[in-house]
């Protein structure tokens, strides 16, 4: 049996060796809770074990002024308050011993008790006669302050006071850690369950299926870095029967980059048509990312618009400092790169000019429009994937097929490369074939 002072009195060799078995169980026992209230239950129980008391009394000065605390555990109280959960049920004093132990902040013993009769805490103290308070510290105050009860004077030996204060202080802090850690989980839950809306909002504005343009097979893949990513893509239909294809990377990740995607859409969605180019569009959206949005700010898109006219098989576009697309021409099996109209990324200067170059397209031909996500995804060397391997994709796929046996493949490739780990950029492909 445990003697009742305190288990710092081991003296033979039988004696401390049960004292550490009862320490490393209770050890374990903290080390498995997740709930501070059940966390402070246990280390109550396995406490009694070690220091006799008569009682207790817990308090907090969390939030308020001196010299209001308030009571948050009792050995009066006939049933448990969560203190974290029912605060507006814990009493709220001030003054009196109480409040002068609390706010004096240091650890304090009193052998012999003699309460004031009005002392506001005087029902928590009953007849005991022996106090020892420990405060709990927070960034360097003792905000919380437990108290030990005995009714004999002079119960707590001062000898064996530094390593309760040592003790309780520790655990004070662990379950203030418990504390946090469970709030940190709830606003994480909050925020996550706030970022995926975000992420659905943002996948709503991207095309739900994809066009059917006259001669050609499209596919798409897209995948955030996080929840929610800055890739855009998009189609929209044009006088005369031409189709505008888009693609776009905002700079950063993240919800920030979803915002100035979705703005990239509505701006991009406002813009009239029919219209002379590809540089019409990116010169309209510039002028209005660069003043009313990203003045202020380091944020940019790069862009990548082009206009195909099915009847003829061109290809105009227009490049804001996007990744130039690659084309495979089969017939000839070589591979351009459609860079031949290249100007600033979108919201960096409002009076960028931007131009416009045309190319025919032949059946056959394959096109990879894509975001950095691609070309820069790492491996766990530290290498990039890098165009040279989206080039021999694209060469392999030649004689057949269709677009999306084009998407899958590079997508493939990539995963292959870096051993399937989540990418650190959001990534986006349009495959395009001509037939």
């Amino acid at each position: 049996m445990i003697p009742d002072t305190s288990f710092f009195d081991s003296g033979t060799e039988g004696d401390w060796r049960r004292t550490l078995d009862h320490v490393v169980e209770t050890m374990r026992e903290m080390s498995l809770q997740d709930d501070p209230q059940a966390m402070v239950r246990a280390y109550a129980n396995r406490v009694r074990r070690f220091q006799k008391t008569d009682g207790f009394i817990a308090l907090s000065r969390r939030g308020l002024e001196a010299p209001q605390y308030r009571i948050t555990r009792s050995s009066t109280w006939e049933q448990e308050i969560d203190p974290w959960q029912e605060k507006n049920k814990l009493p709220l004093l001030e003054g009196g011993l109480l409040g002068e132990l609390i706010y004096g902040d240091v650890p304090r013993i009193i052998g012999d008790l003699r309460l004031a009769d009005d002392d506001p805490a005087r029902a928590y103290f009953g007849d005991n006669r022996s106090v020892m308070a420990i405060p709990h510290y927070d960034r360097g105050v003792g905000l919380n302050l437990i108290v030990m009860l005995r009714k004999e004077p002079h119960a707590f030996a001062p000898e064996q006071f530094p390593d309760w204060v040592w003790m309780s202080s520790l655990f004070g802090r662990a379950t203030q850690n418990l504390v946090l850690s469970a709030e940190l989980k709830q606003a994480y839950e909050v925020v996550e369950r706030e970022l995926k809306v975000v992420a659905d909002i943002q996948r709503s504005l991207l095309p739900q299926t994809l066009p059917e343009i006259p001669g050609l097979s499209l596919a798409a893949f897209y995948q955030t870095s996080q929840w929610a990513g800055g890739d855009y893509y998009d189609f929209f239909p044009l006088p005369d029967g031409k189709w505008g294809i888009l693609i776009a990377d905002v700079s950063g990740h993240g919800t920030p980059a979803a915002v100035l995607m979705a703005v990239t859409h509505s701006l991009a969605h406002g813009f009239p048509g029919p219209h002379d180019g590809p540089s019409a569009l990116l010169s309209k959206v510039n002028h209005q990312l660069s003043t009313l949005y990203t003045a202020d700010n380091e944020a940019f898109v790069t862009a990548f618009y082009g206009i195909y006219d099915p009847k003829t098989r061109a290809l105009s576009y227009s490049s804001a400092g996007h990744n130039p697309p690659r084309l495979r021409r089969c017939s000839q099996a070589t591979v351009e790169s459609l860079e031949h109209a290249q100007s600033l990324p979108l919201g960096l200067m409002a009076n960028e000019v931007y131009r416009d170059s045309t190319l025919t397209l032949r059946p056959g031909d394959r096109l990879a429009f894509y975001t950095d996500g691609i070309t820069e995804a790492i491996s766990t060397e530290g290498r990039m994937f890098g165009i040279d391997r989206l080039d021999k994709v694209l060469s392999r796929c030649c004689g057949g097929g269709t677009a999306q046996d084009l998407v899958d493949d590079v997508v493939n490739e990539v995963k292959a490369f870096t051993l399937g780990e989540p990418p650190a950029d959001d990534q986006t492909l349009l495959g395009m074939i001509v037939s």
